[in-house]
């Protein structure tokens, strides 16, 4: 594990990003304290499983129905009132 400076860090962040991903952990400090962990991005290789949800989660009947006028007044208030 090393630890670089912020100002280090952004100078050099695609080489510290390349270490990281060869397996470095690296340390980003500011004034000497650490904030930061740089480590590499594992994804999960696992494939999906299909209907793995099936019976757990349910959808009402009016999912896509138009939602109540008190409702929907609310979402075109607040696009009359932005900038």
């Amino acid at each position: 594990m090393s630890q670089v400076n912020l100002h280090e860090a952004k100078t050099h962040l695609s080489q510290l990003v390349d270490r990281a991903a060869a397996g470095e952990e690296i340390v980003i400090a500011r004034s000497g304290k650490p904030v930061a962990r740089l480590i590499a991005f594992h994804r999960d290789a696992t494939p999906r499983q299909l209907g793995s949800m099936r019976g757990l989660i349910n959808v009402a009947d009016d999912f896509n129905d138009p939602l109540p006028a008190e409702v929907l007044g609310l979402f075109i208030a607040d696009r009359e009132a932005a900038p």
